[in-house]
């Protein structure tokens, strides 16, 4: 048992985990003259404490479903809204792992190191992504405290570098407290053909030619719900959903996207009217809420020609599709909940994005995200060529800042953008039958993302451990908001909340809000020479300004001045500092010298069966010269994969066609080079190669392919441009087949090889750096 001093007032231990079991009988010789044995119990968890259903959609703007006044329908968020209450100043990090870092650990998303994406980490203390073990998540409290645990969907919070099938694994979802989980380690996925786990292990491409990943993941949470309450029917669970939905790349079934035919033509700007309208009918929005104005950079719906005007809309109703389906989704989660005997003690949040909606697209739209990672802008022109296979599984697509902006409505800027709310206010809806009398209640206390796991916590009757599995903890920097739940017009108990996020800064302190936007997302790199101290910030009263439309720095210099020193004083508080305002350069991991399985190694050799082995650990094949040896062993017309990195979106593939060694190089998805030899191999063993020899004089540069086959060139050509910064988004390498999306579309997936491989060994060879001369 635990100690008095290890107790908290709610009797719920401050120490975790508890002393192990010990015998506290008497013991004789034999068992005939002990004490009767005695068995360690399972943990109990606190008397009445209820189910948690925790939903967190993906890149989601205040204006973009319909229960917020938005375009996009959504019967779920509505059903759960009419039965619970209404959330409308919520607030996220504006990005998508500092906000879930902050969501299961209750801190501010420096102090838990998630200053970005995992995928952008660099070795400051804020900015390193590697989480904190004195930032204990709510899984493992919870699971600690006689909980079932599971996680579904979306893990951001894993290094890159340790998403390997090598791990290691303490940091993956089950080694962050989840008794299981089922779903990707990534930003964003494919969802036409994803790359899963479920708990340690890769789960095969899909064969149903219906299959999407939104339905996936809702039908992998219904299984493990009722599962584990037909097994423990008294044990509470809590059940996170992070669906990758609406995340790039915008991929719906096509009956999804024609429910919204023709009902974005009106465009952007109009819809950013409407959706006001709505919202302050709806009353989430004040009667006196006037529309911001369009954010700097951003074109007028007027000023486009027909041609883009018809791109766009279509391109935001694949994004209606998209969302109205994962929407739908969630509701069958809830009805397997509500079906189950305790569901009145069931706290469903649900969270409209983990951000604002985003820009990324840039302000053409995108056919391929990867190419804005990479440093690239598209052109309309040749999006509209694929204007039909949008949504499908040949891009990864993506809408234009402006519908992004439009999302957001009626907030300045989008996702990256943390100094205003376009990037960090999202809707967020709870429903408890049980501890929620207020059906369709409006709250409009400010809360923070940091908030949810000291709530939970207090309505669980869980004390937050001060230790936990032997490392003391940082204090919970959320404040609990319990009391909304039955007070609706309380004050907000949150004074001060900082925002921060490559140097888009903010500040809210007692109602007031300083606002310091830095650079616009859909720049994909920024000038070295930046200074904060230049840059330029924006005062707004939110009590009388809910959409920050009204400018009054001018007005109130010294409460400016205030708020401004304050972001100081809080960003030294919770490792903000050094800001850091480097751009997609950022994502490549060797450049930012990021840990690596692969150390200093230049050569790696391979077997057939390797598959989804993550980029994190594979050899840097970018902006150098390098050699692939296949060994293999082939029948007449063999046909298949060798060797393939990355997917629809960058990467590369050696395989046999008809027999014919061929080699295609995948330029982020725009062009794919192909070189073939003229002759099939014949039956046997045989040695193929291929050999890139790189230009140099910088990144993303060309150089010469040629390909050999028993030291014989077979084939030779040019690669006018090689991918920069990285191949791929979230699919890796494979050895014997195609597993995640193609990389070349002229193929059947899986495409698995027909012959034998012995090994393949990829080889690197960087340019030697040239030595000082004195």
């Amino acid at each position: 048992m635990a100690s008095k001093k290890d107790t908290s007032p709610t009797g719920t231990p401050d120490i975790l985990p508890r002393p192990d079991f010990h015998f506290t009988g008497e013991t004789g010789r034999t068992y005939l003259d002990s004490d009767p044995a005695q068995f360690p119990q399972p943990v109990q968890p606190p008397p009445g404490a209820p189910n948690i259903v925790l939903i967190l959609l993906d890149d989601v703007g205040f204006g973009q479903f319909s229960t917020f006044g938005g375009g996009v329908s959504s019967p779920t968020m509505d059903r759960l809204a009419a039965e619970g209450l209404r959330y409308n100043y919520f607030h996220t990090t504006a990005l998508c792992s500092p906000t879930r870092a902050a969501l299961i650990t209750g801190r501010n998303h420096h102090s838990a190191s998630f200053a970005g994406i995992t995928e952008c980490a660099t070795g400051f203390d804020g900015y390193c992504c590697v989480l904190p073990r004195n930032c204990g998540t709510v899984g493992e409290v919870l699971r600690q405290n006689g909980y079932a645990t599971a996680w579904i969907g979306k893990n951001h919070n894993t290094p890159t570098w340790e998403t390997s099938a090598a791990g290691p694994f303490d940091r993956w979802a089950n080694g962050l407290g989840f008794d299981y989980f089922y779903g990707f380690n990534a930003g964003d996925m494919n969802h036409w053909n994803p790359l899963l786990f479920e708990n340690r292990d890769l789960v095969p491409a899909p064969t149903d030619p219906e299959y999407h990943l939104t339905e996936d993941l809702a039908d992998k949470a219904i299984n493990w719900v009722r599962k584990v309450k037909s097994i423990a029917p008294d044990k509470p669970y809590f059940l996170y959903v992070a669906p990758g939905a609406t995340h790039a790349p915008h991929q719906a079934p096509k009956e999804w996207i024609d429910k919204f035919k023709g009902q974005f033509d009106m465009g952007w700007d109009a819809y950013r009217e409407q959706t006001l309208e709505r919202q302050k009918k709806l009353g989430v929005v004040p009667k006196d809420t006037q529309l911001t104005v369009r954010s700097a950079g951003l074109p007028a719906w007027d000023g486009l020609n027909d041609d883009q005007k018809r791109l766009y809309a279509r391109m935001m109703e694949v994004f209606a599709g998209y969302g109205a389906q994962v929407d739908a989704a969630m509701g069958r989660v809830i009805d397997a909940v509500k079906a189950l005997p305790d569901a009145d003690n069931t706290i469903i949040i649900y969270i409209a994005g983990d951000n604002g909606s985003s820009a990324e697209g840039g302000l053409e739209g995108s056919l391929n995200e990867n190419l804005f990672f990479n440093g690239f802008v598209e052109k309309w022109q040749d999006n509209l060529k694929a204007i039909d296979e949008l949504g499908g599984p040949k891009h990864f697509n993506h809408f234009p800042s402006s519908w992004a902006h439009a999302m957001n409505t009626p907030f300045q800027w989008t996702k990256q953008v943390a100094s205003h709310f376009g990037g960090t206010r999202n809707p967020m809806i709870i429903s408890w039958p049980k501890g929620i009398t207020d059906k369709g209640g409006l709250r409009q206390q400010f809360l923070h993302t940091i908030d949810i796991v000291p709530t939970l916590y207090e309505v669980c009757g869980i004390t937050a451990p001060r230790q936990l599995n032997g490392i003391p903890q940082k204090d919970i920097e959320g404040i609990s908001f319990a009391f909304t739940f039955t007070d609706g017009k309380a004050a907000s108990k949150r004074r001060t909340q900082y925002f921060e996020l490559a140097c888009n800064r903010g500040l809210y302190h007692d109602g007031w809000m300083a606002s310091a936007p830095s650079f616009a997302p859909w720049q994909a790199t920024r000038p070295e020479d930046w200074n904060p101290d230049k840059q330029i910030w924006e005062l707004y009263k939110l009590d009388e300004d809910f959409s920050q439309a009204n400018d009054l720095a001018a007005k109130y210099p010294d409460k400016l001045r205030e708020l401004q020193d304050l972001w100081w004083v809080e960003a030294s508080k919770y490792s903000v500092l050094p800001l850091d305002w480097r751009g997609t350069i950022r994502m490549n991991a060797e450049a930012m010298g990021r840990p690596s399985l692969v150390g200093k190694r230049t050569s790696a050799t391979y077997y057939e069966g390797m598959v989804g082995l993550v980029d994190a650990a594979c050899l840097p094949m970018l902006n150098k010269s390098w050699t692939i040896t296949a060994e293999v062993d082939v029948p007449d017309k063999a046909q298949g994969m060798i060797i393939t990195q990355g997917g629809s979106e960058g990467g590369y593939g050696l395989y046999l066609r008809d027999g014919k060694p061929t080699f295609v190089y995948n330029f982020l998805g725009v062009e794919r080079p192909t070189f073939a030899a003229d002759a099939a191999l014949p039956a046997g063993k045989a040695t193929i190669v291929a050999a890139f020899k790189y230009d140099g004089g910088g990144m993303g540069k060309g150089g010469t392919i040629t390909l050999s086959v028993n030291g014989k060139q077979s084939a030779q050509g040019r690669l006018e441009r090689t991918v920069p910064i990285q191949f791929s988004i979230g699919e890796g390498l494979d050895v014997g087949m195609d597993n995640g999306s193609a990389v070349d579309w002229t193929y059947q997936m899986p495409f698995k090889f027909t012959g034998k491989i012995d090994q393949v060994t990829v080889e690197i060879h960087p340019e030697a750096k040239k030595e000082a001369t004195t």
